[in-house]
């Protein structure tokens, strides 16, 4: 029954497994309630500010904040890329880092370069396989994204576009769509184009400026940009956490199948040696 034995260690290793998975499964549902709330709070705020941006934007022509001029003579390209600090997820940054592959090999073909920010340990891993230039990355967020965390390493590309030296800055993650549906996107972050800022209405706004209209407008327009990342963010760990628990009940399900095939064999292997064994001993009895 040697056999034997050695099915029963693997049906003993997949339980364990399974326990496992079933664990992880449950934490994953716990905290996806909570990155959903989560993100679903930061959304109301990030349309808020989105049409106070584009009302400032029509308000005083006169004034160009940079982040709304496009840097034409730049051949640098800025990527922000966000992804989750651990894995089995899904197919949650493969999705992504496939997003982001195709859009470094499009800038290669236009002639430009690119210039990364990575937040979380997975995309900061791939750029550094794939030799491309991370200028600053942020690790280890937890389950709670904090923007004091995210606007350091971000600022480096927004710094750099409003000083002209790149021409576009774009940010790729995962939009929450609902538990059973991710969507990686790659979105252009700056500059800040005519469509993400058209929730205005068509009328003019007048407004009083104090203490000018420059400090108002570049102040409003950066924090415009720090709650767009936010948000991404928080729907990247919303996404994540509703992938892994999917992924998760998914393993679970596999582990009980797997458990299933292998009683099975394992029974028919019992009764295959208990069947050669009485045959034995029946035509042990017949000889004498």
């Amino acid at each position: 029954m040697a056999a034997g034995k050695e099915i029963r260690g693997k049906i003993k290793s997949v339980e364990n497994t399974k326990k496992i998975t079933k664990a992880m499964e449950m934490v994953a549902a716990s905290k996806m309630r909570k990155a959903q709330e989560r993100m679903r709070s930061a959304r109301p705020y990030a349309e808020k500010v989105r049409n106070i941006a584009a009302h400032l934007s029509k308000a005083n022509p006169e004034y160009v904040h940079p982040f709304l001029v496009a840097n034409t003579g730049a051949k640098k390209v800025g990527l922000i890329v966000v992804t989750t600090d651990k894995g089995l997820c899904g197919g949650l940054n493969t999705n992504v880092l496939r997003g982001v592959t195709t859009t470094l090999k499009e800038l290669d073909a236009q002639g430009n370069t690119a210039e990364i920010v990575a937040i979380g340990n997975k995309g900061f891993g791939f750029a550094n396989r794939i030799g491309a230039k991370v200028v600053a990355h942020v690790t280890q967020l937890g389950d709670t994204p904090h923007l004091e965390k995210l606007i350091g390493p971000v600022k480096v590309l927004l710094d750099a576009y409003a000083a002209g030296e790149l021409a576009s800055v774009q940010i790729c993650y995962t939009r929450f769509i609902n538990t059973m549906k991710q969507e990686a996107l790659v979105e252009q972050l700056l500059p800040l184009k005519a469509e993400t800022l058209a929730s205005a209405p068509a009328h003019q706004w007048d407004y009083i400026y104090e203490p000018d209209a420059k400090s108002v407008i570049d102040d409003l327009l950066l924090r415009y940009v720090e709650a767009l990342i936010y948000q991404a963010v928080a729907e990247n760990m919303a996404s994540e956490q509703s992938a892994r628990m999917v992924a998760m009940k998914s393993a679970t399900d596999n582990a009980g199948s797997v458990i299933a095939e292998l009683k099975l064999i394992y029974n028919k292997t019992r009764q295959a040696a208990i069947t050669k064994e009485l045959s034995e001993i029946v035509a042990g009895a017949a000889a004498v």
